[in-house]
């Protein structure tokens, strides 16, 4: 509970003390008779509101919690009168991004019992973890001098998931290991089944040794057993602080979730290395995917940063699968001399190239740089948007020297995964990207005020029948 002046309060209160220096130097007794009357209605103000009886209870809900920037974010708050006299009129007051924004409205006089709900936007233009609240209900007596608010609900907050572009999945792609394999066969779900000989490795199960093999060869083999395929992609995101702007590093990371969601949503394993070392391991479901995504809403990029980390973390993990590298074009040739080399350790390999021209409409478009054996690269930049490069690119065919990029063959034809994760067939087109933050209107109805929450009001408070 808050106890405060208004600002109005505070300005009758200078004025009161004025009154009373200015009486005793002027010698004006009339000047003391306004000060009295000030101060009197300042301490007639603070007794109002701080015993005033009324009782709100008050129930918030952001709606989803977890959005897409660009996406439909919402709070609904329900008040009930728990008192058992009429409520005075109240004011609430619940602040977003620390503060920097805010939606204020009043509440209109509620019968005992009385319950009435309001719902307002928020906005989700900027991809980030937004804290709301807490929200306060206040009390301000006639003369609008003394406040007396109490927290009604606590804080929450509001997660701000990367864009995401309508792209086609990645296909399956070649590697080392079983589940990461192109043309594999419809394995059993036991694991059981005889299904090849390898040699052994560092960390390999010795129970899992094939001695007869062993010993014609001379070296140990390792018994390979059939399991459950499931494709597998690992996507480095480059957050070297150097190499960003803010308007680059939202690209960035759009690209990545993009790439993420469509894979997850396709069945396949994912698994999120960042340059700063951070490995999500691969993994699977939706439980994986809001994981990542979560990481991502919170990304920023670091001084410390290096390619190198984010290279060497993708080996720790296993080379199996295809790899996504998202990167700009302040990457220099020793990043790309290393994320060629990926090739000879993964099955297929995709560059996204973000160039400067992307964001920035004064830098012109630089001339194409050579893709990495066995994968393809998918350049952004003024003339091409993130979505056209990619759904183009990795739906090529494969290239003269047999070698499959990350898209395949025949790929044209394939679902695309939307920002909601529905499917839908579609070209190699760019997509539509109408998509935004939304507009910014004035707020409708008496109560709401400009510079609250987005300036955008779902409703105004209304009674609710019982």
């Amino acid at each position: 509970m808050i106890s405060t002046l208004t600002r109005r309060g505070w300005a009758l209160c200078g004025a009161s003390v004025a009154f009373v220096a200015t009486g005793r130097l002027l010698g004006i007794p009339e000047l003391y008779a306004l000060a009295v009357v000030g101060l009197g209605l300042i301490a007639g103000a603070v007794v109002y509101v701080r015993y005033a009886p009324w009782d709100i209870e008050a129930n918030r809900e952001v709606r989803p919690p977890q959005v897409h920037a660009g996406g439909n974010g919402r709070v609904e708050l329900s008040v009930r009168n728990n008192d058992s006299h009429r409520s005075p009129v109240l004011s609430a007051r619940d602040p977003f991004d620390d503060g920097r924004r805010w939606a204020r409205f009043h509440i209109a006089p509620l019968q005992p019992g009385e319950r009435v709900r309001a719902a307002y936007r928020l906005p989700t233009g900027e991809r980030g973890i937004f804290p709301l609240g807490p929200l306060t209900i206040g009390l301000t007596d006639p003369f609008g001098l003394a406040t007396h608010a109490r927290e009604a609900a606590p804080g929450a907050s509001l997660v701000v998931y990367p864009r995401i572009d309508a792209i086609h999945p990645l296909t399956q792609a070649r590697g080392a290991d079983p589940t990461g394999s192109t043309g594999h066969p419809s394995l059993s779900s036991g694991g059981d089944d005889f299904f090849a000989l390898r040699p052994y490795q560092t960390g390999d199960d010795l129970r899992r040794v094939h001695w007869p093999s062993s010993a014609r060869s001379e070296d140990l083999m390792i018994r390979q057993d059939e399991l459950p395929w499931q494709g597998r992609i690992s996507v480095l995101a480059d957050l070297r602080g150097p190499q960003h702007s803010p308007a680059s590093l939202e690209l960035l990371l759009s690209a990545v979730a993009s790439i993420i969601q469509a894979s997850s949503l396709a069945g396949r394993q994912v698994r999120l290395v960042t340059s700063d070392g951070i490995d999500t391991g691969f993994g699977s479901g939706h439980a994986q995917l809001i994981t990542i995504l979560g990481r991502l809403a919170a990304a920023q990029p670091g001084p410390s940063a290096a390619m190198a980390t984010g290279l060497s973390v993708l080996d720790k993990g296993g080379t199996t699968g295809a790899v996504a590298v998202v990167t700009t074009e302040e990457a220099t040739d020793d990043d790309m001399a290393g994320i060629r080399r990926l090739a000879g350790r993964f099955g297929s390999v995709a560059v996204v190239l973000i160039e400067r021209s992307a964001w920035d409409p004064n830098a012109g478009v630089r001339p194409s740089a050579a893709a990495p054996r066995r994968g393809v690269l998918v350049r952004v930049n003024a003339d091409t948007t993130f979505e056209a490069a990619w759904n183009s690119t990795v739906s090529r065919p494969a290239n003269r020297s047999g070698s499959q990029g990350l898209g395949g063959a025949g790929l044209g034809g394939a679902d695309l995964v939307g920002r909601d994760g529905s499917s839908r067939r579609g070209g190699h087109g760019a997509a539509d990207r109408s998509a935004g933050s939304p507009g910014r209107g004035r707020p409708p109805g008496p109560g709401a005020e400009p510079g609250s929450a987005d300036g955008q009001w779902a409703g105004p408070m209304a009674p609710v029948p019982r």
